[in-house]
């Protein structure tokens, strides 16, 4: 059966004028699924988007600032820009008007930009906290979109009924049709635009003429490419041609995140490509911890090779600097090619195979605990408030991403410095080369809490 993973997920954005609400209704929907932990100190990214989830359907939802007009303030400027890009990349548009305030001349000009898609507009009449002020809403009519949805984003009121409209107003998520395609792996090639990501792509399927068939649609502005490497079969999840020379400006590269975090969540690895001719970016960043947190294996991707001048420690300053700045994926290979000259390209598919067979690795249970046993002699874990802290045994309950469980006496008490050692010990001892490892932490008693990292 297909995995929700393999759709692409519709994008419904919040627009409106400041101060109507839209982020408290963008955090109240999320709460609908488990808030997302951040485990990579020193990345800051700005969550305007997350999954939503409703009735066994899952949409991205997007938040976005708000729309002002005739100032003369660049920030302003840069986040109209914005919402006008989330108008023409959504699937529906939540037009958000504040109940309490009444229709202000903002709004009417927000509604002329909306009106050429009303189609899918949805009118969100927020802070209508009661009966009363549903008597209130009709003046929004003017905004020709016909009736408001009332809510109240603050307290939660008749958001199930808004999130029933909403499943209703958007489209059918677009599927593949083969079940097979689903257990073939799947390599996301990701990155900012314009670091040759389609030249890569080109590289990996047009010098052996390995491609099978193109499947268009799953995805918007992508076309998953389907080709064999040593008697396997993948499929190329394609992110290039996000930015198109036309369209070169400010809220571009938030949507290219979008559709970077589309062709993640549908793939097993993850190719993500830098620039060496380039310094590595805040959106670069963002993918890369997105990608971490979805459990992707990654491979660090240094394209155009060939354009910065080299010498003997060339490769290990590049290799220094990327560990600054994401330490978080230090355990990730990275790979040094030019898709121009196809310099190492050929390794790209090499390394491929070496991180699916390491994230397919499994370990006896007999060698885990004779691992934890040396771990825990060298340094036994502890606690702060000095209470005892004990870890009886551990095994590998899964693979890709291999996953291991420790049955403790506190799990609770297992402290973010001694998950991170045994993380690092696991990969000492067993290498897991580019694969994620999680590790959950159990108590033998069902009243024991249950921790994870």
């Amino acid at each position: 059966m297909l995995n929700e993973e393999n759709m692409r997920k519709c994008i419904v954005s919040i627009v409106g004028r400041p101060n109507v609400g839209k982020s408290t209704l963008f955090n109240r929907l999320c709460k609908k699924r488990s808030a997302i932990v951040d485990f990579e100190p020193g990345v800051t990214r700005d969550r305007k988007y997350e999954d939503v989830e409703w009735n066994g359907k899952v949409f991205k939802i997007v938040d976005t600032g708000g729309i002002v007009f005739d100032s003369k303030e660049s920030i302003d400027k840069m986040i109209k820009r914005q919402a006008l890009l989330a108008i023409e990349e959504s699937d529906l548009i939540l037009f958000m008007v504040d109940a309490k305030t009444g229709t202000t001349d903002i709004d009417m000009q927000i509604a002329k930009i909306l009106y050429p898609h009303r189609d899918k507009v949805l009118l969100t009449a927020n802070k209508t906290d009661n009966e009363k002020d549903e008597l209130e809403i009709f003046d929004f009519l003017q905004l020709g979109f016909g009736d408001a949805v009332p809510i109240a984003a603050n307290s939660g009121r008749n958001t199930g009924n808004f999130l029933d409209e909403v499943l209703a107003m958007i489209p059918e998520t677009a599927e593949d049709t083969d079940e097979e395609v689903s257990a073939v792996s799947r390599i996301a090639v990701v990155g900012r635009p314009n670091v040759g990501k389609s030249s890569i792509i080109n590289r990996l399927i047009g010098k052996d003429k390995m491609i099978v068939t193109d499947v268009a649609g799953t995805t918007r502005d992508t076309i998953d490419t389907h080709f064999r490497y040593d008697n396997k079969d993948y499929i190329l999840v394609d992110t290039a041609g996000i930015r198109k020379k036309t369209r070169v400006n400010y809220g571009v590269e938030y949507f290219s995140v979008m559709r970077a975090i589309d062709a993640i969540d549908r793939a097993d690895i993850i190719l993500l490509v830098l620039a060496a001719d380039e310094n590595i970016a805040e959106q670069d960043l963002k993918i890369a911890s997105y990608a971490k947190r979805k459990m992707k294996e990654i491979i660090i991707v240094y394209n155009k090779w060939d354009l910065p001048k080299k010498d003997n420690s060339s490769t290990g300053k590049f290799l220094t600097a990327l560990r600054e700045e994401m330490p978080f994926l230090a355990y990730a290979p990275a790979l040094f090619v030019s898709a121009k000259t196809g310099q190492r390209i050929s390794k790209l598919m090499e390394t491929v195979k070496l991180v699916e067979e390491e994230s397919n690795k499994r370990i006896t249970t007999s060698e885990l605990n004779k691992f934890m046993e040396s771990v825990v002699e060298y340094r036994p874990p502890t606690h702060p408030s000095g209470k005892h802290v004990r870890i009886y045994y551990i095994t590998q309950a899964a693979v890709n991403p291999p996953t291991f469980i420790f049955f403790c006496n506190q799990p609770g008490l297992i402290t973010e410095n001694y998950r991170k050692y045994i993380h690092n010990q696991l990969r000492e001892m067993f290498a897991f080369t580019g694969a994620s490892l999680r590790l959950i932490f159990k108590g033998r008693d069902k009243n024991d809490k249950e921790a994870s990292a």
